[in-house]
């Protein structure tokens, strides 16, 4: 695998913060603090795990700079790895088991390694530039859905969700006449792995960070898949972005959905 050392090492911090994790049970941490909005919360889990990460990956590649969630770093780095310790804390913090580890690697401003790693039921989704993506070793690919009206597809609502009640509810609305169902699971690294895995065909949400995607983007175009903005650039904003992902088929007619349902 031409990325193979970078993707080993992305596994070995996504177990590091496993193990962090492994001693927390089912019921979610009890210490937890609010960041900002009173639904964007961090635990001292994510703060142990992000530190488990950064150990690991500053110990094998030190001149990579990281960006972290919790503890921030280079915005503006070309090359870097991109961490979300915990994505889906809120989901962790009410023992809903739908959470995980998310590491993606960026070289010269592409994304080239991801590996994301669900805890409650050990599975590793792994993909890395021209080497395809795997769930726990096993290759996987987009689903074949060619239809909208078919279609399984993902969201998730932002932080500032009440400041977007609007735009949110109308894009909803358009979908729920549109698709075959919605899902909102909470954790937008594994709204992307399940579109590189087939489990749904497509996800879209706006108000993510790097973070949030990073992994996931490249999980899914190693299984077949595009990601996009809603306007249909593959260039995403940096700071703030906007991503439709699906298995190809469905895209361009999600895509004019999401335009035409748009306040």
């Amino acid at each position: 695998m031409r990325w193979g050392a970078e993707r080993s090492i992305a596994r070995e911090a996504a177990a590091a913060a496993a193990q962090v994790l492994a001693g927390v049970g089912g019921k979610g941490p009890q210490r937890i603090v609010q960041k900002g909005e009173d639904i964007d919360l961090v635990t001292e889990y994510d703060r142990r795990c992000e530190s488990a990460i950064r150990e690991v990956l500053s110990r094998h590649t030190p001149d990579i700079p990281i960006l972290g969630e919790e503890e921030g770093g280079p915005w503006e780095a070309q090359t870097r790895w991109v961490v979300d310790p915990i994505d889906g804390t809120t989901n962790f913090v009410h023992g809903f088991p739908w959470y995980a580890v998310s590491i993606g690697l960026e070289v010269d401003g592409e994304r080239a390694v991801g590996v994301i790693f669900e805890p409650v039921r050990g599975r590793a989704y792994e993909a890395s530039l021209g080497d395809g993506a795997t769930v726990n070793g096993e290759p996987v690919r987009v689903s074949e859905c060619r239809e909208l009206a078919q279609a399984l597809v993902a969201t998730g609502f932002p932080y500032d969700r009440r400041a977007r009640v609007d735009d949110l509810l109308a894009h909803l609305r358009a979908l729920m006449l549109a698709v075959r169902g919605i899902r909102r699971a909470g954790a937008a690294s594994l709204d992307l792995a399940m579109v590189g895995s087939g489990r749904v065909d497509a996800y879209y949400e706006v108000g993510l960070k790097p973070w949030d995607i990073a992994a996931g983007c490249v999980f899914v175009k190693e299984a077949g898949g595009i990601t996009t903005d809603l306007s249909g650039r593959t260039q995403l904003d940096e700071r703030n972005p906007a991503i439709v992902a699906s298995n190809g088929f469905v895209h361009d007619a999600l895509l004019g959905l999401l335009d035409a349902a748009s306040p």
